[in-house]
């Protein structure tokens, strides 16, 4: 039997996803989320015996565990959020460390976003750790990891903290650079997940058909290929995609096609009305990557002297999840815009799988 694992705010199980594929025996033994269909997805895919449908607030853990993971909700520190230090929010990674003084790992794993370790709650949490009720945790590595170092085809910014009472952990290392130096090799690009997929999706909805999962029908399950799902965009956005090459943004647009809203503002939101390139990582995917003005979620598909070359779509479910490095067996539940939602928020795998990697050999 190997290392017992509990996931909290498990969401549709990213962190699980990728301590699973490390190879090293992970045993979730318990999984929390609030959200119907997220746990629904964690439960298509890990088992619906130990998937709790519930608030956290409301968790009795079972017992004791090895490790405790989970990534507290983030929007109060967020960048897109309002950054308000009252946010409830802000307040849930008590609730998490509830779950920790009850069931006393050997280690647990904090993730959010990269604003995080400047908060003032990140604050409080220090000083629990260095003295107060997480003393016992006295071995603690926090660093915000990139990761395209670990090898995702996406540059996304995450705090990450270790703490453990069983000896020093250190944080991975990164597997790839930027620019290849150091002998690495360099950052993944999109075109390493997406490459081989219909360029043109024959759907733009999913199957209609329902699970019963905790009592509640849901949307699914669906496979990878089910949520390759286009959009059918209006011809004016169509002749906007058609203006943006690899990198560029709302800024190639001609001024006829401007709206309103971006030609009075000259400078900022950079990466909206976004195309990706081919062979460097995506920005972050967000929740809601199906929108181009969201940000840079343009198909990187373009020529500059071969307009029939062009794929002006934004990118679908299924590539969303592949540029977040989700496996091509995963599953999923819910409607578009809530499996959207899931792969926004998730912790990419291979990311996940690094940690579980230096985790593992602590405790062996």
């Amino acid at each position: 039997m190997g290392p017992r694992l509990i996931d909290l705010f498990a969401g549709c199980g990213g962190m699980t996803q990728g301590f699973l594929a490390s190879g090293h025996g992970f045993e979730p033994v318990a999984a929390v989320e609030w959200d119907l269909h997220a746990a629904a997805t964690y439960a298509a895919n890990f088992g619906a015996d130990h998937t709790h449908w519930t608030d956290i607030a409301d968790f009795d853990p079972p017992g004791r565990a090895d490790v405790v993971i989970g990534g507290p909700p983030c929007q109060g520190f967020s960048n897109l959020g309002t950054r308000d230090p009252d946010d409830p929010r802000n307040q849930l990674w008590r609730e998490y460390m509830r779950v920790v003084l009850e069931t006393k790992p050997q280690v647990f794993v904090l993730e959010n976003v990269d604003r995080f370790s400047k908060s003032t709650e990140f604050g409080l949490l220090m000083d629990a750790l260095q003295g107060g009720r997480l003393k016992a945790w006295k071995h603690v590595a926090v660093k915000v990891l990139n990761a395209a170092d670990f090898g995702a085809p996406q540059r996304r910014q995450r705090t990450i903290l270790l703490a453990s009472r069983v000896g020093p952990i250190d944080l991975p290392a990164p597997t790839h650079s930027r620019d290849g130096r150091d002998g690495l090799p360099r950052w993944n690009g999109v075109r390493t997940v997406i490459q081989d997929l219909p360029p043109r999706p024959e759907r733009t909805d999913l199957p209609a058909r329902k699970v019963e999962m905790f009592g509640e029908g849901v949307p699914g399950i669906f496979k990878m290929p089910e949520i390759h799902l286009g959009r059918n965009p209006t011809p004016l956005s169509l002749q906007r995609y058609d203006h943006i090459p690899p990198g560029g943004g709302r800024f190639d647009l001609p001024e006829h096609l401007l709206p309103r809203c971006w030609a009075d503002k000259p400078t900022g939101t950079t990466d909206v009305m976004g195309r990706m390139r081919w062979d460097e990582p995506s920005l972050t995917i967000r929740t809601e990557f199906y929108k181009p003005e969201k940000g840079q979620y343009l198909h990187p598909q373009w020529e500059k002297r071969n307009k029939r070359n062009r794929i002006n779509r934004p990118i679908t479910h299924q590539e969303a999840a592949l540029i977040q490095t989700f496996p091509e067996s995963f599953l999923w539940c819910g409607s578009k815009i809530e499996i959207a939602r899931q792969i926004g928020n998730a912790v990419p795998p291979l990311l996940a799988q690094a940690i579980a990697d230096q985790v593992y050999a602590r405790l062996k």
